[in-house]
């Protein structure tokens, strides 16, 4: 039983770590990287439509996007929702497809990039420590002998300072990768 428990703890902070990551990718480091769009909706006839249902979104040059619709006479619409979601680019439409020339990132923009990092990993440890609290409160209604208890709290809590050390170790790696010029 305690096994499986905390086989199931584990598996939920993994899930949080994996969040984690995802959510790095769509901090823009100076490279073009598709998943920095994942966020952009765009007004297809009605109704907001993830960018990527709606354009292949590729990669021909480092520092650079281009978006080829399915759909041409959606080429305005993904336009404006790129304008709108506020990340900086700047896409140029040729009646085809768009193109996005990621700017180089000055210095300050870098650092507030590392804080917008930082603010994720918290958020990221603060769902750590929710799962244990969860988790604790479990073992707490579970009744087991004290001993038991107490060593199920403290498997539970090295998942929590492992998870900790993770989520350090990629917010540092964020870091150094986009300070990296």
């Amino acid at each position: 039983m305690d096994r499986e428990f905390i086989k199931e703890i584990e598996m939920k902070m993994e899930g949080a770590l994996a969040n984690l990551e995802k959510r790095f990718t769509t901090v823009r480091a100076g490279r073009a990287n598709p998943s920095s769009l994942d966020g952009v909706m765009v007004d297809y006839y009605g109704s907001m439509t993830p960018l990527k249902g709606l354009a292949t979104i590729s990669v021909p040059e480092a520092t650079q996007l281009l978006i080829k619709p399915f759909d041409r006479s959606c080429l305005g619409s993904i336009e404006k929702a790129i304008l709108a979601s506020n990340l900086g680019y700047n896409p140029s439409n040729d009646g085809e497809t768009i193109r996005i020339v990621i700017p180089a990132l000055t210095e300050e923009r870098r650092r507030e990039l590392v804080k917008q990092v930082k603010a994720i990993a918290e958020e990221a440890k603060v769902s750590i420590r929710n799962i244990r609290h969860e988790a604790n409160l479990k073992i707490e209604k579970m009744e087991l002998p004290e001993d038991e208890e107490k060593g199920m709290m403290k498997d539970v809590q090295d998942l929590v300072n492992q998870c900790n050390k993770d989520i350090d170790n990629l917010c540092k790696e964020k870091e150094q990768e986009l300070m990296t010029v």
